[in-house]
């Protein structure tokens, strides 16, 4: 039973809806601070990513170089990139995750947007 009438208690959650959007704009800014990697032909290409996606490195062993193959850099080059994304979305994933679960819907609020 729900005191007051059956009503839900709109202050508590409001401060509820307010408190879960204070924590996930926390940890998106965590993303944007923590860096992450990815690699490519066995390490050759490496790229670092925020965990918001935006690219931050790229370093390339020499011997990646090849003057008379740029395809096959230039190929390992986006590879890397999409790997160190692909780890960037695995991280928001498991920070965001809980988040937006709790944001997406789940109050049962008609008119609000979480």
């Amino acid at each position: 039973m729900i005191p007051g009438g059956g009503q839900p208690n709109m202050q508590q959650l409001l401060q509820q809806a307010q408190k879960m959007q204070q924590d996930l704009a926390r940890a998106q800014e965590e993303l944007a601070q923590t860096e992450v990697d990815g690699q490519a032909g066995g390490g050759l290409v490496r790229a670092t990513v925020t965990g918001s996606g935006e690219l931050r490195a790229l370093k390339i062993d020499p011997k990646a170089v090849d003057p008379e193959d740029t395809e096959t850099l230039a190929d390992l080059v986006v590879a890397a990139v999409q790997a160190a994304n692909e780890n960037a979305q695995t991280l928001q994933q498991q920070k965001l995750g809980p988040l937006a679960q709790g944001l997406g819907g789940g109050s049962g609020i008609p008119g609000l947007p979480f």
